[in-house]
């Protein structure tokens, strides 16, 4: 029998619990994952996933379970501020075609739970409360040190510990920072209740609304719609502070007065039910998440010695191309079929890894930054020109059926176990 390989994973979110699995699945390697927070708590609000990603879920034996928590419906809606509706589109419709697999909107806590699940299921240890102080990367080796005095060793480490990455900042690259984008987010989960049924009924996937100041936007993200996420997103100066969290709960009240009353005076001209409801989720909001966007500079390292990065640690982008998660699955399952043969050496592993990610992560980046720009300040001739510029693509889309040819979708059917290593 061939000896049983060791890696360490640090970060127990979605990218290393996936890596944890897919490795236990394909490879002959024993993972143990460590996690700083003290339990799978997250702030991360509710994350779309498309085929790319939910077909890689599938094959991670999860699929069912996100799906019997999650939202499937696949419109894009675009409304306008008057209240009427400015264009409306399948968006992962071809790509379902292709593929069998559509969109999911869940919760980041129970796409957590789910993985977790399945990680104890198979028995994969999971780590809480265990901060990172020290790597150690040798010939033979890569050990670690925590700060309760912990440690670890294995034949390789995978750091999935997101955008302000310990193992990417104090090890593979402490020159690569996280750069602010320059848009922020402000988001909720509310009780669907808080609208009228009539309302709900409208809701098919995600509804947007384009205003002056950004874009606001709501999506069910249970399987029930029994809740709704709401996000608007915009321009908004780095605080001096230079915090850089990946994004905090408000709860003060004041504090969150403070923002509900912004949010109500960008909407102070919407019109029609559609408006109305608009400022009914935002006054019945008690809890509001600030995100600042932040994103890593392309063509860094993602690797040395013994240690490679993994999903946002290495190439954290704007969430404006709904693919974060997708692509740290992406990197997942092709680190695990590179791993699969043990005779392969670990540098040639990931300057193979780098090589066939690069290209792919640079497209879905470029994608994103391009996306961001529908959310940035406009003035109301600007807005006008946003939302002609969106009628005019979502409508001559639907005329030549551009939509059902695949139009903006190839990047959902790519299949990363197709790609020759």
């Amino acid at each position: 029998m061939p000896e049983t390989r060791k890696a360490i994973i640090i970060g127990a979110g979605p990218a290393g619990l996936a890596a944890a699995l897919r490795l236990h699945q394909q490879t002959n390697i024993k993972c143990t994952v460590y996690e700083l927070r003290s339990s799978p708590t997250t702030l991360g609000g509710a994350i779309g996933i498309q085929p790319n990603g939910l077909r890689l879920l599938h094959r991670l034996d999860v699929l069912d379970a996100a799906v019997s928590r999650g939202y499937g419906g696949r419109n894009l809606t675009m409304h306008s501020l008057q209240g009427h509706v400015v264009g409306s589109m399948d968006h992962v419709g071809w790509a379902r075609g292709k593929t069998g697999f559509g969109y999911l909107r869940i919760k980041r806590r129970d796409l957590q739970e789910v993985l977790l699940e399945e990680v104890e299921k198979v028995g994969i240890p999971v780590r809480f409360g265990k901060k990172l102080v020290k790597i150690d990367d040798r010939v033979d080796e890569v050990s670690v040190v925590f700060e309760d005095g912990d440690t670890d060793s294995a034949d390789l480490l995978l750091g999935c510990d997101g955008i302000h990455s310990f193992v990417r900042r104090t090890h593979i690259d402490p020159t690569q920072m996280a750069e602010y984008s320059g848009l922020s987010g402000i988001m909720s989960i509310v009780p669907a209740e808080t609208v009228s049924s009539e309302v709900m009924d409208q809701i098919s996937g995600l509804e947007a609304t384009l205003t002056e100041e950004g874009m606001m936007a709501l999506n069910p993200c249970t399987a029930s719609k029994d809740e709704l996420f709401w996000f608007f997103t915009k321009e908004v100066p780095l605080p001096e502070s230079g915090d850089s969290r990946d994004g905090w709960e408000v709860h003060g009240k004041e504090e969150v007065q403070g923002f509900k009353d912004m949010l109500l005076d960008v909407l102070k001209n919407a019109q029609g039910d559609w408006g109305n409801m608009l400022k009914k989720i935002v006054s019945s909001t008690s809890v509001v998440k600030f995100y600042p966007i932040y994103r890593l500079p392309l063509g860094k390292a993602w690797s040395k010695g013994r240690c490679v990065l993994v999903g946002d640690a290495a190439h954290a982008m704007s969430p404006h191309a709904g693919q974060g998660v997708s692509m740290a699955l992406e990197d997942v399952f092709l680190l695990s079929r590179l791993l699969k043969d043990e005779t392969r050496p670990l540098c040639d592993v990931f300057e193979k890894y780098d090589a066939i990610r690069r290209p792919r992560v640079n497209e879905i980046f470029k994608m994103a930054t391009e996306n961001g720009e529908m959310r940035k300040k406009s003035t109301s001739w600007g807005l006008w020109f946003k939302e002609m510029k969106v009628s005019v693509g979502l409508n001559i889309s639907w005329l030549l059926g551009l939509d059902l040819k695949g139009a903006r979708q190839g990047h959902l059917v790519y299949d990363i176990d197709k790609v020759e290593l």
